[in-house]
């Protein structure tokens, strides 16, 4: 019997799983129709809805409960309110991540790169509603005036280059020491085992990250940060454009570190730059520089790192899946404490998809990135009841028809980054809303 409302992702997160992690969080739930599972999966349908109100989440509870023959609850949305308010973000971090890492251990060998893990590293930011708690943990930019901006999140996810899985993230404000993609990153790096490879674009290519990273045993592939000289007249020459390098680490301790962690870091870290040519019509980029521990030029050759470092853009499609699909980019929850939980349900319910995505491309002997994101998630949606109604022969039908959404096979795409369909002639708010509501009302008169 399915244990939750309309989400088939029983194969992958059972009841017992979520009452274990919520029972080693210490929290009790009263004996009632929001128990754990429920709950959690109330609110996991509830921010994938397009509408993703409370009253949405309990009518799913309630036609749930009268399928399987159980009394169904008030329609009030009170109670269920109470159950979300008392599930932890702990739990919810750690269903995630246990989800995230049984999908990257089903991750097959030869998706590995060169034998290693490669994990990727990429920020964004998201926005939620204009409330004064928000406002107080997530304060709009500086740039906007009062009563006309968003609170706005940075987060910054690591995931999983063979699997997609969000291995980890990390949550903070858009501004204000400590607070920026570099810092939340080094909070990350705990989801990173020595052999590991960590890939990440040039934001990410300081001093402090590189050589932390490399003191754990993790490999750095990377763009070369903008504010960084490249010269290959000097160093050890490995090639035409290929070099080793010695970096001297900076005086100035940089935001976000404390001296302690600062001075722990080794003075000198020798680093190896590969000068990359994009010589693919319609591509922005004509030449970078790309920089890496890896500084074996036989093991890995600077074509490799090349397209290795390619890959990176996959980030980019994992969070809009994430923003996009899913729709996190505009969170609804009032509160900070629920704010995080949302991204947390967000990221959850991504891991979910990706699982299935990963068990449909084993069976089919495919790689899971050869899987349409937004395709599985279409067909889960779509054969739900199916699942829920007949979970053993649904979830075969499921699998089967995830393995056929594959991705387009279209190497070296150009696009151009502008949109054909114009946005409605609505003027932009430069006052806030009681201003503009008095100027109204002294019209009328």
């Amino acid at each position: 019997m399915t244990t939750g409302p309309d989400l088939p992702f029983e194969n992958l997160l059972t009841p017992d799983q979520i009452d274990h992690a919520v029972r080693a969080d210490g929290v009790r739930f009263r004996a009632r129709m929001s128990t754990p599972a429920v709950t959690l999966w109330a609110f996991l349908w509830q921010v994938v809805d397009p509408n993703g109100s409370c009253h949405d989440a309990v009518l799913r509870v309630i036609g749930w409960c009268v399928r399987i023959g159980r009394q169904p609850p008030s329609t009030d949305t009170g109670a269920y309110g109470k159950a979300r308010g008392r599930l932890p973000f702990g739990v919810i971090r750690q269903l995630a991540r246990e989800v995230a890492d049984r999908t990257a251990d089903h991750t097959r060998a030869k998706e590995r790169w060169r034998g290693h893990r490669v994990r990727v590293v990429d920020g964004t930011t998201v926005s939620m509603p204009d409330t004064p708690a928000n406002q107080a943990a997530f304060p709009q930019p500086r740039t906007q005036a009062r009563g006309i901006g968003f609170p706005i999140a940075r987060l910054v996810a690591v995931f999983g280059l063979g699997c997609g899985s969000a291995l980890g993230w990390a949550v903070g404000r858009y501004q204000g020491k400590g607070q920026g993609e570099t810092s939340l990153a080094l909070g990350l790096l705990d989801e990173f085992a020595a052999g590991d490879v960590m890939l990440a674009d040039r934001y990410y290519s300081g001093y402090g990250i590189v050589a932390r990273a490399a003191a754990r045993g993790v490999h750095y592939v990377g763009r070369a940060h903008a504010a960084r000289r490249v010269d290959f007249r000097r160093g050890r020459r490995l090639g035409a454009g290929d070099h080793v390098v010695t970096w001297v680490k900076p005086t100035a301790r940089p935001a976000g570190w404390t001296a302690t962690e600062w001075d722990a870091l080794p003075p000198t870290l020798d680093v190896r730059e590969i000068r990359v040519i994009v010589r693919r019509p319609g591509f922005r980029t004509r030449r970078h520089v790309v920089v890496t521990t890896l500084r074996d030029p036989v093991g890995y050759p600077p074509t490799a790192l090349a397209d290795l470092y390619r890959r990176r853009w996959t980030a980019e499609l994992d969070l809009r899946a994430l923003k996009v699909t899913l729709g996190m980019d505009v969170l609804r929850c009032q509160s900070p404490d629920l704010v995080r939980k949302e991204i947390g349900m967000h990221v959850l319910v991504y891991n979910l998809i990706r699982g299935v995505m990963a068990a449909a491309a084993r069976a089919g002997r495919h790689a899971p990135r050869t899987i349409s994101f937004a395709g599985a998630w279409s067909a889960i949606r779509g054969l739900a009841d199916i699942v829920c109604a007949a979970p053993a022969t649904g979830w075969a039908i499921l699998l089967r028809v995830v393995r056929a959404t594959r991705v387009g096979h279209r190497p070296d795409r150009v696009e151009p980054r502008v949109k054909k369909r114009r946005p409605k002639p609505h003027r932009l708010m430069k006052h806030p809303r009681d201003v503009l509501r008095q100027r109204l009302q002294r019209h009328k008169t």
